[in-house]
């Protein structure tokens, strides 16, 4: 810029700084670049707090900064109202941090996933019903994009839904991904599994699902016998629809079934349905009374099942125990198939549960299982054994913070115990960031790319705002 147009400028715009000497404009240019800074630092903050609140982008400057401007009024004084204002907070800018932090925190973990990774795999669809993933994608797609980022040759274990299309001995992706590395093996997701043992008991549950279905799926009926049961005095008003999802059992559906007998025999005796009679039944109602308990159950496992920081030692001990739970309720009703199937899914699992023993508790480890170990980590089992320090901490921590401090003095025994820690299973995380999907993308927002808003929602990992805000160079209106 020419000089004459900036001495006109100052005269014209700014006459009470004419004459002012050169110390005072720099003063003015690094406070005016601090308080870009922070009102930067800031805008970031609140586009963090809306991608975790999983909100659509327009609330920051609709609802959160009239919100706070407000604040500041009522409680400070004019001056900060007006500072707040400033504070770049429109849609595109939002959605421009989202982008920039979900970029860091991919980042990151690629960085931490260099040495060795498990993974969880599994797909849904979003609130329009179409799947995240375009019907033609192939085992190739998937695993090619993965490889982009991180090698499969770090690859551990990999724990899916079961589905066909993940676990084909030949053409699933499983099979590409074993290809590549032969040492990385599969886990079938321990909550689907169950999921899919538990329907195995067909007989009176696709009964029960047929009367649901007959009251639930048409909109008169469902108002019809709401009002029946309201008319009665009935404990509840409404059935609840069966969900076809498959690692959640219908323990609820079936207990409200069984609640209310009375009204639904009186109801499908008036509309003329067949169903009616097995109402009658008494030997279907036990039997109903028995799958709605057992259903209960498996909700209460599939419950334990679930969370972030369960290893698969935790799971192979809730699903032990539950067998053995399954094994006595068995007894009384002489049925010898039912636990079959659920011991067809869970095989060898006590045996495989076994062997992580010295993982669970390296103090409590017999000689037998010991043996079983090579003689280099059986050395250094002893020596982990024979530190009371060691012991004092297995005690204070659990087992993966333990095993850190194990591989600092023992880095192979530590490793091997790590990676027996390494594999999920089940697709919790995968269940979680579904939930946070149908958040994000809703009926007014279903054309909305999720992916850096869905990575920063559901990320452990924080961005790393210093770096951040080091890199990005903010524009002049900002």
């Amino acid at each position: 810029m020419k000089p004459a147009h900036l001495q006109r400028h100052l005269i014209t715009k700014h006459g009470c700084h004419v004459g002012k000497s050169p110390e005072f404009f720099r003063r003015k240019l690094s406070d005016f670049k601090s308080s870009q800074a922070t009102m930067r630092k800031a805008s970031y903050a609140v586009s963090l707090l809306v991608a975790k609140a999983k909100k659509t982008f327009t609330i920051a400057e609709d609802l959160l900064l009239p919100a706070a401007v407000v604040l500041a009024e009522t409680m400070l004084d004019q001056k900060s109202a007006d500072t707040v204002k400033t504070v770049p907070l429109s849609n595109d800018t939002v959605c421009r941090r989202i982008d920039i932090m979900g970029t860091d925190i991919i980042e990151q973990v690629v960085g931490k996933l260099g040495d060795s990774f498990s993974l969880q795999l599994d797909e849904s669809t979003d609130v329009s019903g179409h799947a995240q993933l375009v019907g033609r994608t192939t085992r190739e797609d998937i695993f090619n994009v993965v490889n982009m980022f991180i090698s499969w040759k770090s690859c551990s274990s990999v724990c899916t839904d079961a589905a066909a299309s993940m676990t084909g001995s030949a053409k699933g992706l499983i099979a590409r991904i074993t290809k590549e590395n032969p040492h990385a093996h599969q886990v079938d997701a321990l909550c689907d599994t169950q999921g899919s043992a538990s329907v195995q008991e067909k007989g009176v549950l696709n009964d029960s699902i047929k009367v649901l279905n007959f009251i639930k799926s048409r909109p008169l009926n469902a108002r019809l016998f709401r009002s029946l049961c309201e008319n009665t005095g009935a404990e509840h008003t409404e059935l609840l629809l069966h969900p076809e999802v498959r690692w959640l059992s219908r323990g609820r559906v079936l207990s409200r079934l069984f609640e209310l007998p009375a009204e639904v025999h009186t109801f499908l005796t008036e509309h003329g349905s067949p169903h009616a009679t097995m109402f009658e039944n008494t030997d279907w109602l036990s039997k109903l009374c028995y799958l709605a308990d057992i259903f209960r159950k498996l909700n209460e496992l599939n419950m334990s099942l679930q969370g972030k920081d369960t290893s698969i030692l935790n799971l192979y001990d809730k699903v032990g125990g539950f067998l053995k739970k399954a094994e006595m309720w068995k007894r009384p009703c002489d049925q010898e198939d039912f636990t079959t199937g659920f011991h067809s899914y869970f095989t060898d699992m006590d045996e495989k549960s076994v062997q992580l023993d010295w993982v669970r508790n390296p103090f409590l480890l017999s000689e037998a299982n010991r043996s079983k170990l090579p003689v280099t980590h059986q050395e250094k089992l002893m020596e982990v054994a024979s530190d009371r320090g060691l012991q004092m901490k297995f005690g204070a921590s659990t087992l993966t913070p333990f095993w850190l401090c194990v591989r600092q003095e023992h880095p192979e025994l530590g490793q091997t115990a790590l990676e027996q820690l390494l594999p999920f299973a089940s697709t919790y995380l995968c269940e979680a960031s579904f939930s946070a999907m149908m958040l994000i993308k809703t009926k007014q927002r279903n054309r909305q790319c999720l992916e850096k808003s869905l990575i920063t929602a559901v990320a452990s990992l924080p961005p790393r705002m210093t770096k951040i805000l080091s890199e990005v160079k903010a524009h002049i209106s900002h």
